[in-house]
């Protein structure tokens, strides 16, 4: 996993909790070490990501999302596609290309880098404000630690991680 993941989000609320040590049923998407492809339902965008780190599994995490409606005001997205993918091993932050806002995540482990590769679904909204963003560094400091970070500002959503 990189040290650092930056995130661009449309809100100005941001919250970081730490996750509990209870990491059993939590809704992973994943397995240690197992690739993953997770979409949120056509109309909804990702509004908040967990995930447990193991050093014993591959240095790897377990992940969660959760996907929310986006407001009335954004309408139906009018084209969604798979943007580039991030190699692993690599440190990195990626934009939906064309202004979009994630709408899914995939990502393969490599054992040769003990890293993953992503790439991630976004979707375009012609009626999406193209400002009111910031990026924030509210990540965990270290990479080795758990995290949690939830978008709850209403019309809140990822454009980039």
């Amino acid at each position: 996993m990189s040290p650092a993941l930056v995130l661009l989000v449309s809100s100005l609320l941001v919250s970081v909790a730490s996750q509990s040590q209870d990491h059993h049923d939590m809704g992973w998407v994943n397995g240690f070490r197992q690739s993953f492809n997770f979409q949120c339902p056509h109309g909804e965008v990702l509004v908040a990501l967990r995930s447990f780190y193991s050093e014993a599994d591959g240095m790897d995490r377990l992940w969660s999302f959760e996907c929310q409606a986006t407001p009335e005001g954004l309408g139906e997205p009018s084209d969604c596609w798979w943007d580039d993918i991030n190699r692993g091993g690599m440190e990195w932050t990626s934009t939906c290309t064309r202004n979009g806002l994630v709408a899914g995540v995939q990502s393969k482990y490599f054992e040769s880098v003990l890293d993953r590769e992503w790439q991630f679904y976004c979707c375009y909204y012609k009626r999406r404000c193209p400002y009111s963003c910031m990026k924030t560094s509210d990540v965990p400091e270290q990479y080795r630690e758990e995290g949690e970070m939830v978008w709850s500002a209403e019309g809140s959503a990822v454009e980039n991680l």
